[in-house]
Parts: C-alpha cells; structure tokens; sequence
C-alpha cells in the first residue's frame, strides 16, 4: 500500500514524521513491507519546518501519477495564505483516485480549498476549528475530536493526532493486536482516552473576540453553579435566543451548551489533578449537580471516569 504524505513548508514535523513512524514500525511488525511510505511536495527542493528540520522529498505533484492507496495531507502554522493551484488541482484529480484520504491537523484548509469537505464531518487543531467552520460553511466540523472519518474521507486534530489517526488506520487494515503491538512499541495509547479538550483549554473556548460573546464567556467561568441556560445567557447578552445561539456559534465554534458543559469538566479536572477533595464537592463546585452528572460529562467528554482520571493525572503527592 502507498502511503502519501504531502508536505508544505512551515508545518510541525511531527505531523508527518509521527505518522509514517507508524506506517513503518507496523512493516516491522507484520515482517513484511504492507507500507510503502513516500513524501511529496509542490518543488523538488528540500522543506523546511518550523522547527528547522529539513526534509527532501521523495517527489513532486509534478511527477507521473502512483497509485495511491492512501493520501495524507500535512498543514502550516498559518493556514491563511492563498493555496497553490497546482496543489489544489492535484488534490482534486489525486484523492477520488484513492482507497482514502484525508488530512493531519490544519492540512484540512487544503482539502477544503479543494472543496473535498463539503457535507463532511471533520476536525482540525483546536485553535482553528472555527476558522475552518467559517471559511467552508458547508463543512461540519467537530471541534472536539482527536480524529473523524468520514466515509474515504479522515481528518485529525492537531499535530500529535495524526499519530492516533495512524494507528487507527494501522487497526483498520491488519487488525486490534497488529496496532496495540505498534501502540506498545511507541509507548503510547492505541486509543487516547479523551477528546482535544484534555489538552487544550476550553477548546475554541478563546476564539470569540468581541462582546457580548466575550463578556457572556467570561460570566460562565466565573458562575458556574448558576443556572446556565441558553434562556439566561441571552439575556445577559441581551440577546434574542435564537440570535445568541447563532453568533456564539459562529464566533467559537461550539453551541452555548458544549461550552458550558466543556468549562464545567475543565474546572473538574483541575480540581481532580491539584486538589484531594471528594467528588461530591468537585461536582457541586464545578456546577454538576450530582457525581453522577460529573461521571456521566467525563464520559462523554474525556471517556474517562472522574475517579480514573484523578488516579492518571493528580499532580499532588501520595
């Protein structure tokens, strides 16, 4: 199976280097090559990370067609800039081609310009959810996932994603003990427990740059044992239902009630890591109203139970 991953220059590393590591420890352990791994890039010169690693590419997009098996692309810290036509035209003809494709961290804003996303339920690094939601509109993006696959389609979260989307694919095509084997080698989870929100506070929680969203967001952190309906967050807004919901989506990324639940577990897990205090207490001072709600929002959220986590992840002694 080839594996492609296309490289541009500014990206993490880790993005591709993660993944084919991989790819190259599951031909170790079936003993034999299922994975032939190439790097591709828009020019035949080396690129350069952000980190000032300098990898040369094993071809160019302006090189005879392979058959793909599967096509991974990689981002840029600044999704931003205008992407290459040749890039996007060799998207567009390489990926119906193959058995999958998709993409590692902001490499999504490519598939979207190659209008690969629409009707697609995908993610991408925390910080950027919403800007993808609003530069594709008709994409449907998960800011919370680690990663999505969507029928051929895959996308990941940021950076360290693309290795738990590589296992995952790993698992999809030589089986569970084949990835745990490779899982185990690299020291890691075959299936990280938990969303993005384990590791990146409150998620698209600071995307909102203007009041009242802003305000509204700052009032939630600060209440969380009021009562936090939609109803009264938009009159504190002063806002109409309908019109709070809408903009506090547009402007974060995530719905009012994703957010308030999501600053509830992330007050219960920083009181599980840095303090003893019994569950009971962590669910009422986060705004739970029972251990039970606690339990049932880590689930959900982390796909750990209160209790696991403190015993994973608590700071203190003893």
């Amino acid at each position: 199976m080839l594996v492609c991953f296309v490289v541009v220059p500014g990206g993490e590393g880790l993005e591709f280097a993660g993944p084919s590591d991989v790819f190259e420890e599951a031909n170790r352990q079936a003993g034999r090559r299922v994975y032939d791994i190439r790097f591709v890039a828009e020019e035949a010169r080396p690129i350069t990370c952000l980190s000032g690693l300098r990898i040369i590419p094993d071809r160019t997009i302006h090189d005879a067609d392979e058959a793909i098996d599967t096509l991974i692309v990689t981002g840029a810290r600044d999704p931003f800039g205008p992407a290459s036509t040749s890039l996007i035209d060799w998207l567009q003809r390489q990926a119906p081609k193959t058995r999958r494709y998709g993409a590692v961290c902001t490499g999504a804003f490519l598939l979207g310009a190659a209008g690969l996303l629409d009707r697609k339920h995908v993610t991408t690094h925390w910080h950027f959810a919403a800007a993808l939601a609003e530069a594709f509109p008709a994409t449907i993006v998960e800011p919370d996932r680690i990663f999505v696959r969507d029928g051929p389609m895959f996308t990941s979260a940021g950076v360290t994603a693309g290795i738990d989307l590589a296992l995952a694919l790993v698992e999809e095509d030589l089986g569970r003990a084949a990835a745990l084997a490779v899982a185990r080698w690299l020291v890691m989870f075959l299936k990280r427990p938990g969303g993005q929100s384990q590791f990146s506070i409150q998620l698209a929680a600071q995307t909102a740059s203007r009041t009242p969203i802003l305000d509204v967001q700052e009032w939630i952190r600060d209440n969380l044992q009021a009562k936090l309906s939609v109803r009264e967050l938009a009159q504190r807004a002063g806002m109409s239902e309908r019109s709070f919901a809408r903009v506090f989506r547009s402007q974060t990324g995530i719905t009012p009630a994703d957010f308030v639940e999501a600053t509830r577990v992330d007050t219960a897990r920083r009181l599980l890591e840095e303090t003893d205090k019994p569950l009971q207490r962590v669910a009422s001072i986060s705004g739970f109203g029972s251990t039970e709600a606690l339990r049932r929002a880590f689930l959900r959220r982390l796909g750990v139970r209160p209790a696991d986590y403190r015993s994973r992840f608590r700071s203190l002694p003893g």
